[in-house]
C-alpha cells in the first residue's frame, strides 16, 4: 500500500512530460516500474540488444544509486537515443538516506544496495561529462506515505516552494543529448500584421537571408488601415526576390495569427517577427544561429538586457515584464528574463509536437507567446534567450492594453502554476 502510493505519485509527476501515445523506455533498476502507471504510453523494449526505434523518453528511476560508474552508464544511453529523446532521471536526496535505511529495516521498503548518494550538482556534472545537457531540474515529495488530505497538501502545494523543497525526497532531472550543428536549415518568418501598413516594405527589405531557401509569411488580421492592400502589393513587388506567402486570419489576436502562419509554413525553422519592428529584423540571424548550432531548441528574445530606446517601453510595462519573467521562471523551471518579447523561434517538427497536445493547457492565450512557452517547457525543450536591442515604434501605435492584458497574464501565471509546479 505504501509503495503503491509512492510509485503512483512518481508516475503522476512524469505525466507532465510523457503523454499518451509517446514511446518510452524504462531502464530496469530493480525498483518497481513506473511505466505501468502511465496510461496510453507505448513501451519500447530491447529485442536482441537493440531497439526497434529510438524512444521519445528514457526513464531512469533510481539507477544512479546502483551504478558503479554513472558516467559510463549515461554514455551508454546514446546508442538508444536520437536528437529529440529526453532522459528523465529520478533520484533521492541524501538528506533522506537515514529515513530510507530505517524504512528498509522496518520492512516498509525493500532492501536496496544503494552505492551512490548524489546531489543535483553531481547529476548536472555527470550529464556534462556524458554529452547530455540538463534541461530542467525539480524537487518533489515531502511525504512519501499516504495520509488522507495531508499528503495531498504537502506534496502538491508545499513541496515546490523555495524553503520546503530543501527537504524534499525526490529529485527529477530532464536532459537532452548534446545537439548536432545543422547550418543548412531554412526558416519561415511569420509576421502578424494589424494596422502596420507603413512597415510592410521595410520588413521585406530588412529581413536578412539566413538559410538557403527562407520564406516570409504575412498574416493580416482585422486592420482598420490598408495593411492588407499593402501586403498584396509588396508580395507582387518583391515576389521574384523572396518567397512571400500572404494570408488573412479568420479569428482575432496575435496568437491566432501566429497559428495561421505556422499552418502555412513549409521550412525547417519557425520564427515570429512583430510587424512593428521594435525587435529589429537584422537580429534574426542571432536566433537562427542559436538554433542551428544546437545551443537551444526554443529561442526566446529578451528586451531587458541591453538599454532600450527612450519610448520603446513604458515604466510600468518594464515592471510588469520583470514580474512575469520571475513568476514564469519559477513555475516552468527554466530561466526567463523576458517572456513577452514577440520574437520566438523553434523547429517546425517541435511546433507540431507541441500543437498536438495543446489541449493540456487550453486555448485561451490571445498573445501566442505562452502557448509556445508552455508547450516548449512541457516537451522538455532547451530554452535559451537571445538579448536584442529594443527599438521605438516608427509607425502606428501599440496593440497592447496594459492593464487588461496584465490581468490576463496574471490568470495565465496561476493557470501555469497549477499545470507545472503544483501538480
Amino acid at each position: 500500500m505504501l509503495r503503491s502510493y509512492f510509485y503512483k505519485l512518481l508516475a503522476h509527476y512524469l505525466t507532465l512530460y510523457v503523454r499518451p501515445g509517446n514511446s518510452l523506455l524504462e531502464v530496469d533498476s530493480g525498483t518497481t516500474g513506473l511505466a505501468c502507471h502511465l496510461p496510453g504510453v507505448r513501451l519500447v523494449k530491447p529485442d536482441g540488444g537493440s531497439l526497434p526505434e529510438p524512444p521519445e523518453y528514457i526513464v531512469l528511476n533510481g539507477n544512479v544509486h546502483y551504478e558503479k560508474d554513472v558516467q559510463s552508464f549515461f554514455q551508454g544511453l546514446h546508442p538508444l537515443m536520437n536528437a529529440s529523446t529526453r532522459v528523465i532521471v529520478l533520484y533521492y536526496s541524501s538528506l533522506w538516506k537515514p529515513l530510507m535505511q530505517l524504512a528498509t529495516w522496518l520492512g516498509v521498503r525493500r532492501k536496496q544496495p544503494e552505492l551512490n548518494w548524489v546531489s543535483p550538482e553531481d547529476i548536472e556534472n555527470f550529464f556534462r561529462l556524458s554529452d547530455l545537457e540538463l534541461v530542467r531540474q525539480e524537487s518533489k515529495v515531502l511525504l512519501p506515505v499516504y495520509i488522507p488530505i495531508i499528503s495531498y497538501l504537502c506534496n502538491r502545494y508545499l513541496a515546490p516552494l523555495p524553503f520546503f523543497r530543501l527537504f524534499t525526497m525526490v529529485n527529477i532531472a530532464v536532459a537532452r543529448p548534446v545537439q548536432p550543428v545543422r547550418p543548412t536549415l531554412s526558416a519561415s518568418i511569420v509576421v502578424p500584421a494589424r494596422n502596420e501598413a507603413g512597415n510592410i516594405e521595410n520588413i521585406i527589405r530588412r529581413i536578412p537571408v539566413m538559410g538557403p531557401d527562407d520564406e516570409i509569411i504575412f498574416v493580416e488580421g482585422n486592420s482598420t488601415d490598408n495593411t492588407w492592400q499593402v501586403i498584396q502589393e509588396m508580395a507582387l513587388k518583391y515576389g521574384k526576390e523572396r518567397r512571400i506567402l500572404i494570408a488573412q486570419q479568420e479569428g482575432k489576436g496575435k496568437g491566432d495569427a501566429v497559428r495561421k502562419g505556422y499552418s502555412l509554413a513549409t521550412r525547417d525553422i519557425l520564427m515570429i517577427l512583430d510587424a512593428d519592428l521594435t525587435v529589429p529584423a537584422e537580429d534574426l540571424p542571432r536566433f537562427y544561429r542559436a538554433i542551428t548550432e544546437g545551443k537551444g531548441e526554443f529561442i526566446n528574445g529578451s528586451r531587458l538586457v541591453y538599454p532600450m530606446e527612450k519610448e520603446a517601453m513604458r515604466f510600468f510595462n518594464i515592471l510588469g515584464n520583470k514580474f512575469f519573467a520571475m513568476g514564469f521562471s519559477f513555475v516552468l523551471g527554466q530561466r526567463f528574463k523576458d517572456t513577452l518579447c514577440g520574437t520566438k523561434v523553434l523547429t517546425r517538427d517541435n511546433y507540431w509536437k507541441l500543437a498536438a497536445h495543446r489541449s493540456y493547457f487550453g486555448n485561451f492565450d490571445p498573445f501566442g507567446d505562452f502557448d509556445l512557452i508552455f508547450g516548449a517547457a512541457r516537451l522538455g525543450l532547451k530554452i535559451i534567450e537571445v538579448p536584442i536591442s529594443y527599438k521605438e515604434r516608427t509607425y502606428g501605435s501599440t496593440n497592447i492594453q496594459r492593464w487588461k492584458h496584465g490581468v490576463i497574464l496574471l490568470r495565465m501565471l496561476v493557470f501555469a502554476a497549477n499545470k507545472f509546479k503544483f501538480v
